[in-house]
């Protein structure tokens, strides 16, 4: 059976063409997420690249190909910057960027009018690297990320495979060669693109959901200013880290800290620069606590800290280490850090409840305050 390229990459144009809008209106008006976005790009310069390369043949080849090389180059780009996305990351602009560019200059220059695989090195290198790259960031996320993650990661390192594998039957059999017209001619390529991007959009449905419903779930439980938790996402965790304890007949300490004089701060230097303070403070807490342990933001300038199998000594040497990277920090608008008072109490599995490991922490932070700030006091 002979493939009608031309007639295969019509299809392709007008099924990328239906499948952006349907996942337009489907997924990504709903979620709004990035890797929707992202997806929704790649789709359309998949449409655009395509019917770039309908021109082939024609006198408008000499500058139909090589954008069309361009236009797919940075449809594969978009499907990396959607899967750098999931975790949070920035794409890479210089190699977002570069190799679309590249390209575009390797088939300028490879007598673009009457060759129609003006720089394919350069086209399936670029392709095959970019979809590896979003095949490894779907490989990175976290196991219970989605049930798709991994299909996905499969999918996306299967084609970067294919064009590998075409790029070097490219390279010794050549363009016009039997093996690479049989098996990665751009008929077969089109047609195995067909398939798999009418699979792979309503998989990318479900990451895009997740995506959304991990947004929603930080803003609901992080501080919108230090991005530590809030009062009330800090009280249930820390209330099941307590029930675990009990279970395993474990305990911990728990610190209240508070900035020291932090009305005066305010007052003297503007909530601005004291909003920088809280800052500091929180990435100071995140720098020298451990993973095990819940940080949070307990209200106005008071801070909480849950640390689960950790004694009062270790948690007084946690807090100086956070007094210490506190001091250290340089804030223009800031004359002075402020200091900062400590309060500790222990758990353990006889411990009735959350609000008496509180209440025993807020009794010792008062006594570090009475006796004149920036200490450590154990209840």
């Amino acid at each position: 059976m002979i493939l009608d390229t031309v007639t295969l990459r019509i299809a392709f144009a007008a099924m990328a063409l239906i499948l952006a809008v349907l996942f337009y209106f489907s997924t990504y008006r709903s979620t709004r997420s990035p890797y929707s976005a992202w997806w929704c790009a790649a789709l359309l310069l998949f449409l655009l690249g395509a019917a770039a390369f309908l021109m082939n043949g024609t006198p408008q080849q000499v500058w139909a190909n090589p954008l069309g090389n361009v236009l797919l180059i940075s449809g594969a780009a978009c499907v990396w910057a959607g899967a750098r996305s999931l975790r949070p990351l920035k794409p890479s602009p210089w190699l977002s960027v570069a190799l679309p560019v590249l390209a575009g200059v390797a088939a300028a220059v490879d007598n673009p009018g009457s060759n129609a695989w003006a720089g394919g090195e350069v086209f399936l290198g670029s392709m095959a690297v970019l979809i590896g790259l979003a095949s490894h960031e779907l490989w990175r996320l976290e196991p219970g990320y989605s049930r798709v993650r991994i299909p996905m990661a499969i999918a996306a390192g299967g084609v970067a495979a294919f064009y590998f594998c075409r790029l070097i039957v490219f390279l010794i059999n050549g363009q016009d060669g039997a093996v690479f017209v049989t098996f990665f001619g751009s008929a077969v390529t089109t047609m195995v693109t067909m398939v798999l991007l009418v699979v792979v959009s309503f998989s990318m449905a479900g990451l895009s959901t997740e995506q959304q419903t991990r947004a929603l779930r930080t803003v609901a439980t992080q501080d919108g200013l230090t991005g530590l938790l809030n009062r009330g996402a800090f009280l249930e965790a820390a209330a099941e880290e307590l029930e675990r304890s009990k279970a395993a007949n474990g305990g911990g300490s728990l610190i209240l800290a508070d900035l020291d004089h932090f009305k005066a701060v305010n007052d003297t230097f503007g909530h601005a620069a004291g909003d920088l303070a809280l800052q500091a403070f929180a990435e100071a807490c995140s720098a020298s606590v451990r993973s095990t342990d819940l940080a949070g933001r307990y209200g106005g300038e008071e801070f909480i800290l849950l640390l689960p199998g950790a004694g009062p000594k270790s948690a007084e040497i946690i807090a100086g280490e956070i007094s210490r990277r506190m001091a250290g920090q340089h804030i223009p608008e800031l004359l002075r850090m402020p200091t900062v008072s400590y309060g500790i109490s222990i758990y353990n599995a006889e411990t009735a409840d959350l609000d008496e490991v509180i209440a025993a922490a807020d009794v010792a932070l008062y006594e570090a305050k009475s006796q004149g700030r920036n200490r450590t006091v154990r209840g």
